[in-house]
């Protein structure tokens, strides 16, 4: 049996440019300073790729892998009602760059792609960027209109929130 097609192209665009938007569908660019330093770094990239930012905000994470790699499909639940099934499309874990990005499948109520990716920028200090392009796929989402993309943006803000707090105490002195 084949993988489940994705509902959106180009799969992979969010891979070298996080602000990439396609003609049809909305961009959002959320980013949060987590910290300093590199245990923060560490912290940080090691709660994203593994799960924990995302089951540290409350949602449920079906994943077929512990961690994220490119193929792994994980199927989010929003307040036990909504179920979000995405596919893994990239990964990268570099020494200062970690994070990865999934895109939607059939069932998910908007079409596109969403990548987490954490950063260690050259003074040290250590972001995370949430970066999406998206339209609606479902007609609650459509029905939603401007609440639906307010909620995508207070969850990529409570993204950079969760993390934080994930990594309070870790900072260099």
């Amino acid at each position: 049996m084949s993988p489940a097609p994705f509902t959106y192209e180009p799969v992979g665009a969010t891979r070298d440019d996080l602000s990439f938007c396609p003609p049809g569908f909305r961009p959002m660019l959320v980013r949060t300073r987590l910290g300093e330093g590199p245990e923060v770094f560490r912290r940080a990239a090691e709660a994203v790729l593994t799960w924990e930012m995302h089951r540290a905000l409350g949602v449920g994470i079906d994943a077929t892998a512990d961690r994220a790699v490119p193929g792994t499909d994980v199927t989010v639940t929003l307040a036990g009602l909504v179920r979000a099934p995405c596919r893994i499309v990239w990964t990268v874990e570099e020494p200062r760059r970690a994070g990865w990005a999934y895109g939607t499948l059939e069932g998910h109520p908007e079409c596109g792609e969403e990548a987490f990716v954490v950063d260690r920028t050259g003074d040290g200090t250590v972001w995370l960027t949430v970066a999406a392009f998206s339209r609606a796929a479902k007609w609650y989402a459509r029905a939603g209109g401007p609440a639906t993309r307010g909620l995508q943006h207070a969850y990529a803000r409570r993204c950079g929130t969760v993390l934080r707090r994930l990594c309070a105490g870790l900072e260099e002195d």
